[in-house]
């Protein structure tokens, strides 16, 4: 009886916040994971917001499409390069192109900075030394890196997506359901800001921006060197369309890694293969070699560390990834020299 009856509340919020759904036009979608927060209409529904962007590129052109589309309206943009003009005028239709100060000037609500990590600060600190930052106005910015400090007495939050951008319509359709780094005093507002962006908001302590942002970096963009280091050593193999042999292999293995971790470990490292793994080292170009080692190195860490690979077995594993190590740095040392190279990029052997 007590289980039922917990499962019929757990319906009737689920219905309560259910009749408050935004529908935000493009995104069409539901706001995610109600039961965190308050069934509060006051939380649901707020006023439409009168929103500027500085930094109208691949981020910023978006996000502003996005608001627009959850019933808020973005009246300036900042726009400097010829690209982002182009993308303002497409993606944020009837925004006055203005500079920065005037478009945090005609924002009188949200003003959106989505400007580079190492520009940011000197931003915000030109808006607030020309006064062009009003009392009750939101700054947000969507740095990874940066959280509050580096908007030091002015009144705003963090927000960055946890997504790669183009810039182009359909990165509109990617946004449902992206987590968002947040970190802001207002959460009430933060996490009304992000599902109308149709996110959801995960909380980051300001000491911990930089690590957070560093994860994701590591993750995304260390990923495409990954992909990319595979696809050459394929084309150098003689395989025609990388991208065709990798893609399920590599959509597999993602997939696997998000949902069991370590155990989705496999391959030649994982089982302590030494010889296939000093048959690829003797195989691949010099220049692929630093990456792959290091790679392998960290791969047999964690394979020991979960105990799917034995100290004991790794020792000759270990001892081949130690000598091309050295081999690779005598190499680099001749290299300075003006030791020549096969156009694979090896050695001559």
């Amino acid at each position: 009886m007590a289980d039922r009856e917990g499962r019929a509340g757990a319906v009737h919020r689920r219905r309560c916040c259910s009749s408050h759904v935004l529908v935000t036009g493009v995104l069409k979608r539901r706001i995610l994971a109600l039961d965190r927060y308050p069934c509060n209409e006051d939380w649901i529904q707020m006023n439409a917001l009168t929103v500027g962007v500085v930094g109208a590129g691949r981020v910023g052109a978006v996000l502003g499409a996005a608001l627009n589309a959850a019933g808020h309206r973005v009246v300036a943009a900042a726009a400097v390069s010829a690209a982002s003009r182009e993308r303002a005028a497409r993606l944020l239709p009837g925004a006055a192109i203005l500079p920065a100060d005037e478009v945090a000037r005609a924002a009188t609500d949200l003003l959106l900075l989505a400007v580079p990590d190492d520009t940011l600060a000197a931003v915000i600190a030109g808006l607030d030394r020309t006064g062009a930052l009003r009392a009750g106005q939101v700054v947000a910015h969507t740095s990874g890196a940066h959280g509050l400090d580096v908007l030091g007495d002015v009144n705003g939050m963090a927000l960055h997506p946890a997504m790669t951008f183009t810039g182009a319509d359909t990165d509109l359709e990617r946004l449902p359901g992206i987590a968002w780094g947040v970190t802001a005093p207002d959460r009430v507002f933060a996490t009304r800001l992000v599902a109308d962006l149709g996110g959801v908001p995960e909380w980051v302590a300001e000491e911990s921006r930089p690590l957070y942002h560093a994860a994701l970096a590591h993750g995304a963009n260390h990923l495409v060197t990954l992909v990319n280091e595979a696809a050459g050593l394929l084309r150098a193999a003689g395989v025609g369309e990388p991208g065709r042999v990798l893609s399920p292999l590599l959509t597999a293995a993602l997939d696997n890694a998000l949902r069991m971790g370590d155990a989705a470990l496999t391959g030649p490292v994982s089982r302590g293969d030494a010889g296939t793994v000093a048959k690829h080292l003797d195989r691949m170009p010099a220049d692929a070699v630093p990456a792959y080692l290091a790679m392998a190195r960290r791969t047999a860490d964690r394979a020991i560390a979960s105990g799917r690979l034995r100290p004991q077995d790794a020792t000759a594993l270990l001892d081949v990834l130690s000598r091309a190590g050295h081999d690779s740095r005598t190499a680099a040392v001749h290299d300075e020299k003006g030791t020549t190279r096969d156009r694979s990029g090896a050695h001559p052997r």
